[in-house]
């Protein structure tokens, strides 16, 4: 089982830049596929990025491609989400997730494991 605990959140201004990071507990955070989604007020919950269990496959929604940036370190347990050029319609919770099995990775289903999110909140 694998406990994750997200960070990073805040308040920015459109264009400024975020760091977001999600600490995991437990065993084997190596053997997880590592995701990130979102869900802003009154909208669905959405895919933005994952990240393979090695760290060489990445795989980002259309919206964030070219301005985020996914990222772990295994030796940490922890993974990463660089947002840079946020805008308004980046504003939402934002939850990392692990999946244990499986490559559908933007289907939030598919994940076992999730923290309890984190707000990001891009306002001028």
């Amino acid at each position: 089982q694998v406990q994750l605990v997200e960070s990073g959140g805040g308040l920015v201004q459109p264009g400024g830049s975020l760091r977001l990071s999600c600490a995991a507990s437990g065993r084997a955070f190596s053997t997880y596929t590592m995701g990130w989604f979102r869900q802003a007020p009154g909208k669905e919950r959405e895919f933005v990025a994952a990240i393979s269990r090695s760290g060489i496959t990445t795989r980002y929604a259309d919206s964030v491609k070219g301005r985020f940036t996914i990222s772990r370190d295994n030796g940490k347990n922890t993974v990463y989400l660089q947002m840079n050029s946020l805008k308004p319609e980046d504003t939402a919770v934002y939850n990392c997730a692990a999946m244990a099995e499986g490559y559908r990775t933007t289907y939030a289903e598919d994940y076992d494991y999730w923290g309890q999110g984190t707000q990001v909140t891009v306002s001028s």
